[in-house]
């Protein structure tokens, strides 16, 4: 465990770069072996796209990175935080360190961005994706990721975790990611049991479903707890029933075009249960 603490306390950026990139490659070559679907699409343009709001999302990360480092360190120095209520023992310390994290900085702000009109314009962008494959992890719209980022730095102020456990945190939280996206079809009965300690792919690939109450679900990122917690837990044969992206964003443009995506957060909302805004695929 100490040597676990170490490397994540001194973690090199460039470390962390490989991580992401060594994940992609990873789960992009498992793709190809065993898919969940094979999309008719060009992978290189989709995956070129999806790159481009990852860049984004790692630059505004970099931004916040001084400011996580400054909350941490507070906290920490003044035992602030619910890992500080009570003395734990390192293994528990790291564990609910982590839970707390997923719970705040992944779970809650996934949930209100499906509950809050405002910031669910930013949110629609990563579930316009009709390929949901491993590079659709970090398609998220440059709007989205501040405020991703400013939950994660509540989550570290919450939990008053010291920034190896916060580096810790972030490596898992876009590993998990990338494998709960990637088009990988792992057999039912694994996934089945996976899904019940760590979000699985074919339970995060249901919240990707074009319809509610699907897209309302499973909005967990790591720790499967927390959909089942909240209720907000949901199952559904994937292979046979399920179709990406949004029915009220469902045209060529609003999937594949950049500059259409940057301005869907500042266009007139469309509400999925408006059945006049729904636009019918042929």
């Amino acid at each position: 465990m100490d040597s676990i603490i170490t490397f994540f306390e001194h973690i090199p950026s460039t470390y962390r770069a490989a991580l992401l990139v060594g994940g992609i490659v990873f789960f992009w070559a498992i793709e190809g072996i065993i898919p969940l679907f094979s999309f008719r699409y060009d992978k290189l343009k989709h995956a070129g796209l999806n790159v481009f709001f990852t860049l984004t999302t790692a630059v505004i990360n970099l931004f916040f990175a001084v400011l996580i480092l400054k909350i941490s360190d507070w906290t920490v120095a003044n035992q602030a935080g619910v890992l500080y209520l009570v003395e734990l023992p390192l293994w528990a310390f790291t564990l609910v360190g982590l839970l707390v994290m997923d719970l705040v900085g992944a779970y809650f702000i996934h949930w209100l961005e499906h509950r809050v009109k405002l910031i669910w314009g930013f949110h629609v962008i990563h579930h316009t994706d009709q390929e949901v494959d491993v590079t659709t992890a970090n398609r998220h719209h440059p709007g989205e990721s501040v405020l991703r980022a400013l939950f994660t730095c509540i989550a570290v102020g919450v939990t008053g975790s010291p920034m190896w456990l916060v580096m810790l945190y972030q490596t898992l939280s876009v590993l998990f990611s990338q494998f709960n996206h990637a088009n990988i079809n792992l057999p039912n009965w694994l996934d089945k049991w996976v899904s019940w300690v760590i979000v699985s792919p074919n339970m995060h690939k249901i919240h990707h479903h074009d319809c509610l109450p699907y897209t309302d679900s499973n909005y967990g990122n790591i720790f499967a707890i927390w959909d089942r917690v909240f209720g907000t837990y949901k199952t559904m044969e994937v292979q046979k029933k399920l179709h990406y992206g949004l029915d009220t964003y469902s045209t060529e443009k609003e999937a594949n075009d950049l500059l259409t995506l940057l301005k869907i957060p500042f266009q007139a909302y469309r509400s999925p249960h408006d059945k006049k805004n729904i636009i019918k695929r042929k």
